[in-house]
């Protein structure tokens, strides 16, 4: 047990007894309901410890996060509760967070991402259109200054500004191809590089 574990462990002890001496030091005479309060104290207190004991665990199963494996050339997408894979890059040195969409041929923004990420949206040309679930939707194709997926920085990657209304911005094929080697194991999607 480390120096720092020892500490939190001392004063959740600590906390845990002025509590309970504060328990027993109201309530005297009426030993029943002493003894509820603290049993329902107690509960709390062991909850809070297991939520705190557990929270890395609780995190990453609420919102796994992504991994890059620098020295070996890959990043890995832990598979998210709504079964999709969702990868976060710098574009144009801002972070966005995008959908992994095998079944997109190119990369789409949305009009608040791009936004975001400096782009002036007012002055693009959509004169292109793309077909999605919804119909139709204008798209304005743009080459962006710089795009970073972990230490992989690249520059001039031809993306698309979707007009129509989106929930996020997509990572399609056109920018995945950039990978050797894409595979889905136990969960995980893997890019190698």
């Amino acid at each position: 047990m480390t120096t720092d574990q020892t500490m939190r462990l001392t004063y959740l002890v600590l906390l845990g007894g002025a509590i309970l001496f504060w328990f027993f030091s109201q309530a005297r005479q009426n030993k029943s309901r002493t003894l509820q309060h603290s049993a329902v104290w107690g509960l709390i207190f062991v909850g809070t410890v297991a939520a705190v004991g557990l929270w890395g665990d609780i995190r990453q199963s609420v919102m796994p996060r992504q991994s890059v494996l620098s020295e070996t050339g890959q990043i890995v997408l832990p598979r998210a509760g709504d079964g999709h894979y969702y990868a976060t890059l710098k574009v144009n040195g801002t972070p966005v967070r995008f959908v992994v969409d095998t079944g997109a041929s190119q990369v789409v923004l949305s009009r608040n991402d791009a936004d975001r990420a400096g782009i002036k949206v007012d002055q693009l040309a959509f004169t292109g259109t793309a077909n999605t679930a919804n119909g139709p939707v204008r798209t304005a194709p743009l080459r962006l200054d710089s795009i970073a997926f972990g230490p992989f920085e690249d520059a001039r990657q031809l993306v698309f500004v979707n007009d129509g209304e989106m929930f996020g911005s997509l990572l399609g094929m056109s920018y995945l191809q950039r990978f050797s080697k894409i595979e889905i194991t136990n969960g995980a999607l893997t890019l190698t590089r």
